[in-house]
């Protein structure tokens, strides 16, 4: 019986090497795709308005949908989009600067068109606890045109 001794020396750099495979197979595998994918899905994932309205609601905003009355009421040019009736005081919306009668534009650099599209990106974007948001605001006639144009607001969401 033969009995084959290694050094310590060979023993790490063999271990070294199992490790190393052992990474690069598992970057090369499809299990990485597979987490990522999940990730993705959890965004992606049917969102209701209800759902919508309620994420939206503990963030600290009171939204809906831009319909043909909010359209022609706030001046408008197209029927789209989420608008905010409301800002919930304390809340990071209010936090964040960001004022009722604006029109929700984008969340996290996602076009934002509907309810469902405020949720889905809203629900993304509360995960990584801080991100951007860009708002219109109308021109108030009130204020003599003064106010109105895009805003970006820094949101930081502090995790209990």
């Amino acid at each position: 019986m033969k009995i084959k001794l290694f050094s310590q020396k060979h023993l790490d750099h063999q271990l070294a090497r199992t490790v190393f495979l052992s990474l690069l197979m598992l970057l090369h595998s499809p299990l990485p795709m597979k987490v990522a994918f999940s990730q993705t899905t959890l965004a992606s994932t049917p969102m209701s308005e209800d759902e919508a309205i309620q994420l939206g609601e503990e963030f600290g905003l009171i939204v809906g949908e831009v319909d043909e009355e909010l359209r022609a009421y706030l001046g408008l040019e197209r029927a789209e989009g989420v608008v905010v009736f409301e800002v919930i005081g304390g809340k990071p919306a209010d936090l964040a600067g960001i004022k009722a009668r604006s029109i929700i534009k984008e969340i996290d650099s996602q076009d934002i068109h509907s309810l469902k599209e405020f949720g889905t990106a809203l629900k993304t974007a509360l995960t990584t606890e801080n991100f951007s948001l860009a708002t219109y605001e109308p021109a108030d006639p009130q204020n003599q045109g003064l106010t109105g144009g895009v805003h970006f607001h820094f949101v930081r969401v502090q995790k209990t």
